[in-house]
Order: structure tokens, then sequence, then C-alpha cells
């Protein structure tokens, strides 16, 4: 809830500062009575966009309330979130949710719990790991070996809002010596889409634990961008690290304590269809493709930009996740998946044989 009205869908991101408002409307629905004009800059092909901040806020979910929270307030919806999630989103909650709250988020139960810092329990099977909090944003420390046998120590941002394992910047440090998958769409950054390709290193250990072959996303990041970053990083680990652990953060006592869930040793792996793909309508039922890479199994199979996937190997998608569909499309090399499309209100059946790509 804000301002007494709601409620409102917000992903929770590690990865943002203040709270972000990407639902223009909701400027007259949350009666803010104060807000000015600011630039906005950051990762992505796009340029700077102007955006309100606002402050003194009051939010609210349930048994937690919170006064003067400042906000950014698109002009616009840059990014799209709701037909990426599948359902309709608002925003973005990051420092201002984790800064005064121990969090702990199982990603196995989808469960989500909370309370005062001096309150938090830690069980013994937790791994106590020392984070920093610095511009709003936790970071931590990380060893990595690189392809070419590099030994590094990271700063990595911990950010539940990346989807990836592991970004390191930027790309042109990294072009020789890699497997490459040039990428022309790395994800969404707060101007547009971020360019670059994906690779894998040779391991990344995190306090004690050890992940080996993981895969990596390398942005291009042009120097303008690089200089306005207010904290010099490496990089940031994102969900498909995360996700593998229950996690909690305290920003409190500056310390991230992990959990390992079944999921800690599978392998990484990277969409074999070459599809992208959202959710559209009214509902955000209907997945629809936006583009096909040239060469991958989906251009193979004859698929195109606009078709409308109604099934999976029989399985409506109206009945599935975007995540749920995700992982199909990266279950298994050589899988043969059924899909049924419409392409110009004309129904086909395309067979579709995944490819590990990287």
């Amino acid at each position: 809830m804000i301002n007494s009205n709601g409620p409102y869908n917000f992903i929770l991101d590690t990865g943002v500062g203040l709270m972000i408002i990407t639902e223009p409307k909701l400027i007259d629905s949350i009666n803010i009575s104060y807000k000015k004009t600011v630039q906005l800059y950051g990762l992505g092909d796009g340029e700077s966009f102007e955006a309100y901040i606002a402050s003194a806020l009051n939010v609210s979910l349930p048994d937690i309330y919170s006064t003067g929270v400042g906000a950014v307030i698109f002009k616009e919806d840059h990014f799209g979130l709701s037909n990426y999630a599948g359902t309709h989103i608002h925003g973005l909650l990051g420092y201002e949710f984790f800064n005064n709250l121990a969090v702990e988020i199982n990603f196995t139960e989808n469960e989500l719990n909370i309370c005062r810092p001096e309150d938090l329990r830690v069980g013994r099977r937790r791994d106590k790991i020392p984070i920093t909090i610095e511009n709003r944003k936790p970071y931590v420390e990380a060893h990595l070996i690189l392809p070419d046998g590099t030994r590094k120590k990271s700063k990595l941002v911990v950010d539940i809002g990346a989807g990836h394992s592991l970004s390191l910047e930027d790309a042109a440090d990294h072009e020789k010596g890699y497997p490459k998958l040039p990428m022309a769409n790395l994800g969404m950054g707060f101007t547009g889409p971020i360019s670059g390709f994906m690779s894998r290193i040779t391991r990344i250990d995190i306090g004690k634990y050890k992940f080996k072959n993981v895969l990596t996303a390398f942005p291009e990041m042009d120097a303008f961008k690089r200089e306005r970053l207010i904290v010099k990083r490496d990089g940031n680990l994102g969900l498909g690290i995360l996700k593998r652990f229950t996690i909690t953060l305290n920003y409190h006592d500056h310390v991230m304590y992990l959990k390992p869930t079944q999921r800690l040793n599978e392998p990484f792996e990277h969409d074999m269809s070459g599809l992208e793909f959202f959710a559209g309508g009214p509902d955000f039922k209907h997945v629809v493709i936006s583009r096909v890479e040239p060469g991958s199994s989906g251009d193979q199979a004859g698929l195109k930009k606009d078709d409308e996937i109604l099934s999976i190997n029989l399985k409506p998608v109206s009945g599935m996740s975007l995540e749920e569909i995700d992982e199909f499309f990266k279950s298994r090399h050589s899988r043969n998946i059924l899909l049924e499309i419409v392409r110009n209100k004309k129904y086909q059946n395309v067979f579709l044989v995944l490819k590990r790509r990287i």
C-alpha cells in the first residue's frame, strides 16, 4: 500500500536504491503533493530520461509501516516489467525495504520472512557471509578463476533483481580467450536493453561455496556510463546463483546468511531455443515471441517474431509462468519440444530441437 492506496505489486530488488515506481498512472492514484524532475542515467543502450523524485511516501505491507519513503517515479514505463513477469508490476522495492529489516527469502517455498534485525535468530546450517552497504546497495567479495587461469578478487553487487548468475563489467576487458555467445539483449538496464555477450568462467567462490563453469554476462559499457558509477565494482551476483540458497539479508549488521537448497549443484544452463518472448494481453496470458536469434534452434524451426505460443508439449502456456517456460527452453540439449503456435490467425504445430549454444 502507498499513501493508504493499493495494494500494488512490487519486485524486491537489492540492486536498486530508491523505491522505483514504473507505472506513471500511480502519480494520480497515490496523491503525491510534491515532486521534482530529475535526469536518470544507468546501464543500457538508450539515452538518459526524465523522471520524478517524490519524498515522504507512506508505504505499508502486512504488519510493516514506513513513513517518509523517497521514490523515483517514471514519466513513462521504460521497463515493461509486467510483460516480463507475467503479472501487473508497479515498480521495484530495494534499499528502503531491506535497510531496517532482516529479510529471509526462501526461493524453494516462495516465502518471505521478515523481522527486526535485533530479533533475528539464525539456524546452525546457515553460513555467514560479510557484506558492505554502499550507496544503498549490498556488496559481497567473491574470488573468480577466469578461463585463462587468472585469479581475481571481485566486488559484486548482491542483486536479487538480476536474472543471470553473474555479470562482469565490462565486455571490452574480456574479449580474448572466452567462448562467446554474442547477445543483442542481456536484459534490461535503467536506460534500455543491455548489449554484450554471454560466456562461462571457470569458477566463482563465495565463502566456502564453489561454483564451476558458471554462465556469465559481459555487458558493454561506455566510458561515460562507467564514470557515473558512484561505487567502483566488478559486476553483480544475480539470481542464477542466489536462488540456490535460502538467503537472509541483514543490512544493519552487514551480513548475509546462506542456507543451501537441493538446487545447489544444478548445472548452469542458458536458453537453448534462441527465442525471446513476453506476456501480453490484459491478463498477461498470451506468450508472444519478440525476437528469434538468427541461426538458433527456433530460427531453424521456422519460428518468427510475433508468433504466439499456445502450448508446449501439449501443455497450455496460459497455465504456466514465464519462469516455467524459460526453464523448458533450457532444460536439456537435443530435447524435442512440440509447440503449438498461431501466426496470422492460423494454427500450426512446430517441432523444436533444443541446442546448447554456450
